[in-house]
């Protein structure tokens, strides 16, 4: 049995649930509210260390991190493959996806939120000035990088769409401007019309 433990707005758990969807692998989820501080619960991190989500457990093995769950999934299910075969095709495609994994994703997350409030007294606005900067940092490189489309990866949404979907949705809950990034967008929605990824929305997740 496969088991995704997640938090449906959380960008990591996004992007394992694209890829579980593109990759047509059964499996169940159990959510963790990041809100309410589950990720820190002792039950959590037995199994995720870091108390972070998303972990998958695969017949009882717990796999952390989201791209290190991905390159598992493309291990075991090849198809449709989340990288190139081609060394400087994949090369490119990672460099894309670690703008987003690497540079944007872990200084706008939750406890990056919480320590700049509590360490430095950054009320909301100050948080969301912050969370913009580092996004219009890395979307304007990102954009540059972005090839002829239709996906940010190429001719079939890979590893680099399964990591831009997700941001995509949080920097539009921050009204980000995003007039300046229309590759970024125009793969977005390319991506957005396959419904293996649509299936992953937080909205189509979200606990009732």
């Amino acid at each position: 049995m496969i088991l995704l433990h997640d938090y449906w707005r959380s960008s990591a758990a996004y992007r394992v649930r694209i890829a579980l969807n593109l990759k047509h692998v059964d499996y169940q989820r159990h959510d963790i509210s990041l809100l309410e501080g589950l990720h820190r619960a002792p039950e959590n991190l037995a199994r995720n260390p870091q108390g972070f989500v998303p972990t998958l457990e695969v017949d009882g093995e717990a796999i952390t991190q989201s791209l290190a769950i991905i390159d598992y999934l493309d291990a075991i299910n090849p198809e449709p493959p989340m990288v190139p075969r081609d060394p400087l095709a994949r090369a490119r495609v990672l460099a894309q996806a670690l703008v987003i994994a690497a540079d944007i994703h872990p200084v706008n997350n939750l406890r990056i939120m919480k320590r700049l409030e509590s360490q430095f007294g950054a009320d909301q606005a100050a948080r969301d000035d912050w969370y913009r900067h580092w996004i219009i940092e890395g979307f304007t490189a990102l954009e540059a990088l972005a090839g002829a489309g239709p996906f940010l990866g190429g001719a079939a949404p890979n590893l680099a769409d399964v990591c831009l979907v997700p941001q995509l949705y949080n920097t539009r809950r921050l009204a980000v401007p995003l007039d300046a990034f229309p590759k970024l967008v125009a793969a977005d929605a390319a991506a957005a019309a396959i419904p293996e990824i649509a299936a992953a929305h937080p909205d189509r997740v979200k606990p009732a």
